[in-house]
């Protein structure tokens, strides 16, 4: 199966709801991640490691810093004088802002029905991973399937939007979709990203734009299990969804094992990112570094433990951060005490500052602030 008879649409802007002290000034996409990384950066690497050099992206109003980030998609090999990447804009034929799935898929119609590939490949941006969709794709052609939803198995996240559990045959086909199950019980849930003939999609986008239909979940996917070949296909692998500050913050800290680091990263299929020159990390006579992860062009004078230090931080003398998420070009004062706390781009905190939250409820420190 050749990797461009897929096109990638990517969803920028679902679930911004869930963690909206971080996607106040951004889109879901370009939330900071891993020291160097913006969420968008797995779903996309994934599939252009997969051979899908056709990406859609779908954005919202506060897209800028996504825009910034993705630039014409030359990281990821995506600047292309044929196919490479798309930034589709938040807007329809009537000018207003997308609400829903299917009114966003909907005004992107052209967009679809003036692609070639036979398949489209739907994903939002919140889901951190390493996957191939190569075998996605043969698992699809071996099944002869309409739809393969990707799921896994387990306890579902705490507020996930809609979750959605799949009632697999032994084969593997769904014979029925639970839209937010009430129990705690363990399933094969859904993590919003699947397979589509391109046709068909267009086909059920059209159905229910004449039905006034708006649920993606409930009226294309509930409401053809019985008269579509749907399939699951479970992703077993180390797979972060994002639905609240707290997950954000157990995906940053899930980094510092080195199993996951190891599956995550791996030198076959890269996670690419936009680049940024800057110089090594600098360790001054005092600093103490122990099982963090600290991106270029940091400044260590003071203690780092348990933390993620995005690129440019300086953390000055006598400070201790422990648990922390340290986003771009912060300064962190002398004498300063910080655990349990995520702290956005270009903040300062002055010197002898305490902040401390709990592991199940970090404090966060909105960008550009100074404390």
């Amino acid at each position: 199966m050749r990797g461009n008879n897929v096109m990638g649409i990517i969803f920028s802007n679902m679930h911004e709801e869930l963690i909206r002290e971080l996607t106040d000034k951004r889109t879901m996409g370009s939330v900071p991640f891993g020291g160097r990384y913006r969420l968008i950066d797995f779903t996309l690497s994934n599939m252009v490691n997969s051979g899908i050099n056709k990406v859609g992206v779908i954005t919202k109003s506060n897209y800028q810093s996504l825009m910034d980030h993705l630039g014409s998609g030359k990281a990821w090999d995506l600047s292309r004088r044929r196919d490479g990447l798309f930034i589709l804009p938040p807007f329809g034929n009537s000018n207003a802002e997308f609400t829903n799935r299917v009114e966003t898929l909907s005004a992107i119609e052209g967009f679809l029905r003036h692609s070639k590939e036979e398949y489209v490949l739907l994903s939002d941006s919140d889901v951190v991973c390493n996957i191939d969709y190569q075998k996605v794709i043969s698992s699809h052609i071996k099944n002869n399937a309409d739809i393969t939803i990707l799921y896994k198995r387990g306890s579902i996240p705490a507020k996930m939007a809609e979750p959605m559990a799949l009632s697999l045959e032994p084969d593997g086909r769904i014979k029925d979709i639970i839209i937010d199950p009430r129990t705690d019980s363990e399933y094969s849930f859904a993590f919003d990203q699947a397979l589509i003939k391109r046709e068909l999609l267009i086909r059920l986008l059209s159905e229910c734009s004449s039905r006034n239909k708006s649920n993606f979940k409930r009226d294309i996917y509930q409401a053809n299990v019985s008269k579509l070949r749907m399939f699951g296909y479970e992703f077993s692998g180390f797979c972060q969804i994002i639905t609240s500050m707290n997950s954000y913050f157990e995906g940053n800290m899930a980094l510092m094992r080195s199993e996951v680091r190891a599956e995550l990263f791996t030198s076959d299929k890269p996670i690419y990112t936009k680049v940024r020159d800057d110089m090594p990390g600098k360790y001054g006579l005092g600093a103490k570094v122990k099982n963090s992860l600290i991106a270029n062009g940091c400044v260590i004078e003071g203690e780092v433990e348990n933390s993620v230090l995005f690129r440019g931080v300086h953390v000055q003398k006598g400070a201790k951060i422990s648990n922390c998420v340290i986003m771009q070009d912060t300064v962190i004062g002398a004498d300063c005490n910080l655990k349990y706390v995520i702290v956005d781009k270009d903040v300062m905190i002055k010197e002898e500052r305490t902040l401390m939250g709990f592991q199940s409820y970090p404090v966060y420190i909105s960008k550009a602030s100074v404390v």
